[in-house]
């Protein structure tokens, strides 16, 4: 094997942390081997209990976990990527605007971005969605839920009270249609809090573009999901396209306007923009194609997978899913065939047949279909949170989630407003503001 390798790995999301712990594994005893993860947050986010957050089901920091626990001797850097040169075959990166920008040399490259809210350039959106994508995303929707909740309860006007009890949630996906059962469940939980308004007058809309909602599934497992949301009164809106947004209203392709001062995007994503400065060819979605083992053409030992790659299925010729189960094996073929490549071994091709998918209704109910066997209901639901506390890493995690999942079951829904105040110049600082009182 080659001696003084250097590998760079360029995200902290599921694709880049499982190469990293592959790649450790495999080249354990290689001590002229240095591998370098780096990532703009310093820890892992479990992104299928995502939803759970804003509806206070479970605790933010339970679903997140110290990249630097996964590891003993990948290097981690807490930065974000600034520039790649291919060529040149350097890293540039920084860890705020006023440090010093550092850079890294490979040989051998690992792209695993992520990918960013997708807003599709539509007018306002961007200015007034509370996009669904991170923990920062989840927390900063739960105070904005609880806050709209305790202003409809100071509200006399009934039709500037109806605007801000009205949830719009664009995208009927898995993210969307989780998301809008978790707001539901909230909203529905924590009703007995506020009196001075009616629980019928809280509204949760979910607006879909496609025919059916998640076409990822089969027919009657997404028919059974959109029964189960109706009878949660959440409204469904199928074959509906947003057109615009502002402050006070959402309106649709079709003309009509929703009032409403909440809109939650999880109607697309884009891959890294870092990507589009790269001299290598890319899909009309802006992901770099790869071949088979997961490189890039013509850019030797760099390799690119999960949300910033187009990973094509040989026996179907279509894209896979930019799943995180499917990041995992990419992120171990991946580690593979860079050892591979260092031994002067033969390569594999990346092949994966998902076992499954899960996705929770909210309280009780969620649908499955693992293996080829369908589930809904309570089972499905049992089993929901059964496989993914199992995969969630780490014993200290899996056992506090646990028991934010007991808690739940006997006591209400948490309604605390955290407002956390960033660190501003005195003179940013309007007036009227409590922070100023503080300082008199």
């Amino acid at each position: 094997m080659s001696r003084g390798k250097r590998i760079l790995i360029l995200g902290g999301g599921f694709g880049g942390v499982y190469t990293a712990v592959h790649l450790e594994k495999i080249l354990a005893r290689e001590e002229d081997i240095e591998i370098t993860l780096i990532s703009d947050h310093n820890y892992l986010l479990f992104t299928p209990m995502l939803p759970e957050v804003p509806s206070s089901s479970i605790e933010a920091k339970h679903i997140i976990s110290p990249i630097r626990a996964f590891f003993r001797k990948v290097k981690f850097q807490n930065t974000e990527v600034h520039s790649i040169d291919l060529e040149k075959r350097i890293v540039t990166t920084l860890h705020c605007p006023t440090c010093k920008r550092l850079e890294s040399q490979f040989d051998y490259l690992v792209l695993t971005l992520g990918s960013t809210t997708n807003f599709f350039g539509l007018a306002g959106v961007a200015e007034n969605a509370l996009p669904m994508k991170t923990l920062s995303d989840a927390m900063t929707l739960r105070n904005h839920i609880i806050d709209a909740l305790e202003h409809a309860d100071l509200q006399t006007d009934p039709v500037a009270r109806k605007a801000m009890l009205t949830f719009v949630v664009a995208g009927g996906g898995f993210a969307g249609v989780e998301t809008a059962a978790e707001i539901g469940d909230f909203i529905e939980r924590a009703g007995h809090y506020y009196p001075n308004f009616p629980a019928q007058e809280v509204r949760v809309v979910l607006v879909h573009a496609g025919s059916r909602i998640m076409p990822e599934i089969s027919e009657d497992l997404a028919n059974y999901a959109l029964r189960k949301l109706q009878k949660k009164k959440v409204e469904v809106l199928l074959n509906t396209k947003i057109n615009s947004a502002t402050a006070e209203f959402v309106e649709l392709a079709d003309k009509r306007r929703i009032s409403t001062k909440t809109l939650i995007w999880t109607a697309g994503v884009a891959p890294s923009p870092l990507l589009a400065t790269l001299t290598c060819a890319r899909n009309k979605q802006g992901q770099i194609v790869v071949n088979k083992h997961l490189e890039i053409p013509n850019h030797p030992r760099v390799y690119a997978l999960a949300d910033c790659a187009e990973i094509l299925n040989p026996q179907t010729g279509q894209p896979y899913p930019q799943t995180a189960q499917h990041a995992v094996r990419e992120g171990k073929v991946a580690a593979e065939n860079i050892a591979a490549s260092m031994r002067g071994t033969a390569k594999r091709p990346f092949m994966y047949k998902p076992l499954g998918v899960l996705v929770s209704l909210g309280r009780h109910s969620a649908v499955a279909e693992i293996l080829g066997f369908k589930f809904s209901g309570f089972f499905a639901w049992w089993l929901w949170r059964t496989i993914y506390l199992f995969k969630l890493p780490g014993l200290e995690r899996k056992l506090r989630v646990a028991m934010d999942w007991t808690l739940d079951l006997f006591f209400p829904r948490d309604i605390v407003l955290l407002e956390v105040f960033m660190k501003k110049n005195p003179s940013e600082i309007p007036m009227d503001d409590p922070r100023m009182a503080q300082k008199e």
